[in-house]
């Protein structure tokens, strides 16, 4: 299982889950294909900027970020992602309306909300049409700083090594991590061998603090009390 390199620090977006869907919903969700769509179309409908918001079939097919975790033993992707989104309808988590026929068919997803209720009501009168988005939005993954650090410094990321950075950053200050990259292309030595040398030699040693010898032993102390301490001599 890969690691999570943890949520970054500043501002970030959010995406608004009604309280309900974690008290009366999520304990009766027992399939994880359901409940990954399910959160996906609550994402989805909250970059919307219609005055009603859907969802098309055809635009949660082009996301393959989201396909590609419905892996489902038997079924290929796109039978995952058909058979979690009739879980979920069959669940009224959402609403389904298709139009169309052949090649223009079309199924438009509603949250069970009165927004969603009053789109469908409108949609099943023919006052109102869903138009195909043209440029869907879909997920984007942040990719952890260390990783973009060893991409832009020394080369392609192997699954393997990218395990081992995953390692360091949970392991190392951020600064650190940085400054060792830096301190290795400053000296040509761009391997990831030389700069977790220079990790584990700050982590066991150290690390000099060039405006504040009181901030160094403050770090020292902190790594030697902390969860750092195995890699300290004391």
């Amino acid at each position: 299982m890969k690691g999570f390199a943890g949520f970054p620090a500043g501002k970030q977006r959010y995406t608004p889950v009604p309280d309900l869907f974690f008290s009366e919903l999520l304990p009766g969700v027992d399939h994880l294909g359901e409940l990954k769509v399910t959160l996906h179309v609550f994402w989805l409908l909250a970059k919307k900027k219609e005055v009603w918001p859907t969802v098309s079939s055809q635009e949660l097919a082009a996301d393959r970020r989201l396909v590609e975790g419905l892996v489902t033993p038997g079924l290929s992707p796109e039978e995952a992602l058909g058979d979690a989104l009739e879980r979920a309808v069959a669940r009224r988590t959402l609403l389904r309306v298709t139009t169309g026929e052949g090649p223009g068919r079309r199924d438009w997803y509603f949250l069970n909300s009165e927004k969603g209720r009053q789109a469908v009501d409108a949609l099943l009168a023919g006052r109102w049409t869903p138009a195909e988005t043209d440029q869907p939005v879909q997920l984007q993954a942040q990719r952890p700083n260390i990783f973009v650090l060893y991409e832009q410094n020394i080369g392609p990321l192997t699954p393997l090594l990218a395990e081992e950075l995953m390692e360091a950053a949970d392991t190392y200050p951020a600064a650190w991590v940085e400054d060792a990259f830096r301190e290795a292309v400053e000296l040509n030595k761009r391997s990831w061998r030389y700069i977790q040398r220079i990790l584990e030699r700050w982590a066991a040693e150290g690390k000099a603090d060039e405006t504040s010898r009181r901030g160094d032993e403050r770090d020292r102390r902190r790594f030697i009390e902390g969860d750092y301490a195995d890699y300290i001599e004391h």
